[in-house]
């Protein structure tokens, strides 16, 4: 079948129609163009739910930052913006962009999803990526890792962090003095904060228990306001996300500030030995829950703003995670990843190993 003659022009308005629309009323409105390219780039399911993994696809092309998480918001693919009325997903947009929400309308927004019109059209073209790595339509896949003789399975997730579902403990990356990124921004320590939280129905913050616990744990260390040794990690809640099972989360201390810059400093080590730290602080922590915590989700520590290469972080998270299972740990360990280059990063981790795509009891010892 003929990939369909799809354009910018027959696609923005469809956007805007979806952003006016939300992805909870798409049904019964007619969405000819968007369909056409959801059949030829999507696997087959519902029209609404091909339509939104269409959306989804584009989105996650963009660059990471202000672009992609303005797209997330006006299009209510953020966590927890399904059922957010057009004019609160506007403001947030908005904020991402620190500019008033007329201007958004009148600049920025058309910038959006003129831009995810475009990597429709890519996606259309290009037949939906088949030899992205075996990873189309795919967000999670098993891995089988030969350690110490054993056979160890870890399950890898590419999508969002906020997405995960039903781990115990996931680990967000953090600059030693433990400041938590904005909400609205991108990274994955952002993305939890913004998940945790707990909002109203037209978007207010009601509650920020991430960051306020994080807070109250550097008082107690006598911490507040100067560094921490990168490798240190500091527990916390999940505020909202328990709610999608996520019990804890786990801010690993790698990156250093520069001074005088917006950048980072983050060294393979203090990887390694936050990783190491994390897996200590899950065992201490273990039978102080109900059912006991068991599974651990890494991101590629140090690969955002830090700027390592996926590699060399995929390295330096799983050269602790073998030192433990070769001990004879047998922790659920996953890792999620936004992009098929850092899933593929992940694969090909120093050890044997079989990729497949996740079927029964993913990270289980076998």
């Amino acid at each position: 079948m003929e990939p369909p003659s799809l354009d910018h022009a027959a696609l923005l308005p469809e956007l805007q129609a979806v952003r006016r629309a939300g992805l909870l009323r798409l049904r019964g409105r007619a969405l000819p163009a968007l369909e056409a390219a959801a059949a030829a780039t999507a696997p087959a399911r519902t029209r609404e739910g091909a339509v939104e993994a269409l959306l989804r696809r584009a989105v996650e092309r963009l660059d990471a930052g202000t672009l992609r998480t303005a797209a997330e918001y006006t299009l209510g693919l953020a966590q927890g913006t399904r059922d957010w009325p057009a004019s609160s997903r506007r403001a947030r947009a908005a904020e991402v962009y620190r500019v008033s929400e007329e201007r958004f309308r009148k600049h920025h927004e058309v910038m959006v999803l003129g831009q995810v019109a475009e990597h429709i059209v890519e996606l259309v073209e290009s037949g939906g990526e088949p030899d992205e790595g075996g990873w189309e339509g795919d967000t999670h896949r098993t891995v089988d890792v030969l350690v110490a003789g054993r056979t160890v399975r870890l399950t890898l997730h590419i999508h969002s962090v906020d997405l995960l579902r039903d781990v115990d403990v996931v680990v967000s990356p953090a600059n030693t003095y433990f400041a938590l990124s904005e909400p609205y921004k991108s990274s994955v320590s952002a993305s939890l904060r913004r998940a945790a939280s707990v909002r109203g129905v037209t978007g207010e913050l009601l509650d920020d228990p991430v960051h306020d616990e994080l807070r109250a744990w550097a008082a107690r260390q006598g911490t507040s306001g100067r560094p921490v040794l990168p490798g240190t990690v500091a527990p916390t809640g999940s505020g909202a996300m328990a709610e999608c099972g996520v019990r804890r989360i786990y801010h690993a201390a790698v990156a250093v500030p520069r001074a005088g810059t917006n950048d980072y400093d983050v060294l393979p080590a203090d990887i390694t030995r936050a990783t190491s730290r994390v897996l200590a602080l899950l065992a201490e922590e273990r039978d102080r829950h109900t059912p006991p915590l068991r599974s651990v989700c890494f991101p590629l520590l140090g690969s955002g703003r830090g700027g390592l290469p996926y590699r060399v972080s995929a390295a330096a998270v799983w050269s602790a995670i073998e030192a433990e299972l070769a001990r004879g740990a047998c922790w659920d360990v996953h890792f999620v990843v936004r992009t098929p280059e850092e899933a593929r990063a992940v694969e090909r981790i120093p050890a044997r190993t079989r990729p497949g795509r996740a079927r029964s009891a993913p990270g289980r010892c076998v």
